[in-house]
């Protein structure tokens, strides 16, 4: 804690404890990305089945999220607040998903009641051992810093976590669903790729922990004094007297439902392999460019937090990539089958060969998801941000019920992402998931427009919409952090909450 009740953060504290992300962010692809594949290609589940129980198993993902905030709220023991739950969530996600991933398919087919119920039984266990890490990445921003010059640095500290963590699975998944590897995302393929998300899961985890240790104290927690207890049941007055919690969940889940759509991978095998028809040599190059033409962005995003809030920040660059996207559109839409000239290509019998189709989307798509993909976790700090504000409103620190609150509808509006998908293939009548085997069928050119960019798209309008409104900009933030700051300070000094609360406002505070 420095002075005039600023606390700030360390260099390694800001940088590792993002890692708890990263380390989240693991099992977001192992699982979200692909266990209605699994469900489906190996265990031979119906698609439909496979599909909607991603979305049910992310409802009760998102329902037991305000249940968790409420414990970790009341969690003050030798280890802290947060670090328990980085630790039990990340052992239960790494024994069911060895359970669902190795175990299950080697339940006979004959026995097709019990894979069904090992799938649902084990995909709800991963579920709750999900919920508390992920709860702690959110919570555990007020006590990290409330400097708001270097809480927008959780970004790009988040993004090489997320590199370490989602990358690697995201590089080496489909390098061995080549030929000649694990196979077509089959049994061997999860056998392999398990362990290795496990491993990166851990080692982030344990990098989080050390980041977040001396900040999980009850020094950094509040006003300090007696906290009073929130119950469940006071959720929804929370939210209605808390707008900027309100505006930043329709952005959040925005922002997450447009990244969890469009990186789908049965929506980019479809723009890749059925409608381009060449998985391999297009998948792993565009991805690379997406991570390259994200980089710039990340620093921009954080200078630009940095110096005028991160709400502008935000608005800003959701706006870039809606422009560019626009672009992405009208290029899909000029896509013919069978026509070189409206194809994306990059490599041909081993020589370079590209286009001015793809140079074009090169052009649009690399721009609109480095800007994209720069904003796509910036709400993670501005809950903290609508923690302090919480604080400030009505002198409670739950740091657990906000950031969990704001996780229920982030996680139930990502829930979505599968069953959309799914919808969307049985409206062309294709009943199991696409792999990179899989030929073209007509109407699927409309599929990808619409899940590749009509709903990122939809999305980003909503995110701008709710910002719009959102009143902790750069200058209201400070304001708030003051009289928060003034608060603690008096309370030490021996005056009561009640009374510190009605002494110190915005106008007092400014004399």
């Amino acid at each position: 804690m420095s002075e005039k009740g600023t606390n700030r953060a360390k260099f390694y504290q800001l940088a590792l404890f993002p890692m708890n992300n990263g380390a989240t962010n693991v099992y977001f692809v192992l699982i979200l990305s692909y266990i209605a594949t699994f469900g489906n290609k190996v265990l031979g589940l119906a698609m439909v089945f496979a599909s909607f129980m991603v979305t049910g198993m992310r409802v009760f993902d998102a329902i037991t999220d305000p249940i968790i905030g409420a414990l970790m709220d009341k969690t003050n023991g030798k280890f802290g607040k947060f670090r328990p739950f980085m630790v039990l969530g990340n052992i239960v996600m790494a024994v069911s998903v060895i359970l669902l991933y190795m175990v299950t398919p080697i339940i006979p087919k004959d026995a097709m009641w019990l894979r069904y119920t090992a799938f649902i039984a084990l995909y709800a266990v991963w579920v709750l051992g999900y919920t508390f890490q992920t709860s702690v990445t959110r919570s555990a921003q007020p006590v990290l810093t409330n400097d708001p010059k270097q809480r927008p640095l959780f970004t790009v500290f988040n993004t090489i976590g997320s590199l370490v963590g989602m990358g690697v699975m995201q590089f080496v998944g489909p390098i061995l669903a080549g030929d000649g590897f694990a196979g077509d995302y089959n049994a061997s393929w999860f056998r392999i790729m398990t362990p290795i998300g496990v491993v990166v899961s851990i080692l982030l985890t344990i990098l989080a922990i050390v980041g977040i240790w001396e900040k999980d104290n009850e020094k950094y927690f509040g006003l300090g004094g007696k906290q009073e207890k929130v119950k469940v049941s006071e959720y929804i007055s929370i939210i209605k007297a808390n707008k900027p919690l309100q505006r930043l969940m329709v952005a959040g889940g925005g922002c997450k439902l447009a990244l969890a759509i469009a990186t789908n991978v049965t929506v980019l095998i479809m723009l890749y392999s059925c409608l381009m028809g060449n998985y391999d040599g297009l998948y792993l190059p565009m991805m690379v460019l997406g991570y390259v033409f994200s980089a710039p962005f990340f620093l921009l995003t954080v200078r630009t937090s940095q110096k005028h809030g991160q709400k502008r920040s935000l608005m800003t660059y959701v706006a870039v990539a809606l422009i560019c996207y626009v672009g992405v559109l009208a290029l899909l839409l000029m896509w013919k089958q069978g026509n070189p000239a409206f194809n994306l290509t990059l490599m041909a019998d081993g020589k370079l060969s590209i286009n001015l189709y793809t140079i074009l989307f090169i052009l649009f798509f690399g721009v609109g998801y480095g800007a994209y993909y720069s904003t796509a976790d910036m709400p993670i700090p501005m809950v903290a941000d609508c923690a302090d504000y919480e604080t400030y409103r009505s002198g409670k620190f739950i740091p657990g019920i906000m950031g969990t609150l704001f996780s229920l509808v982030d996680k139930l509006v990502s829930s979505l992402s599968a069953t959309v998908v799914s919808l969307a293939l049985l409206f062309i009548n294709v009943r199991d998931l696409p792999t990179k085997e899989t030929a073209y069928v007509d109407g699927m050119n409309w599929v990808v427009i619409a899940l590749f960019c009509i709903v990122p798209m939809v999305a980003w309008l909503l995110t701008l919409w709710a910002m719009k409104g959102y009143e902790l900009d750069g200058k209201r933030v400070k304001t708030i952090q003051k009289v928060n700051a003034a608060r603690k300070q008096a309370i030490t000094d021996g005056m009561s909450l009640e009374e510190a609360m009605i002494a110190i406002n915005d106008e007092t505070i400014n004399i």
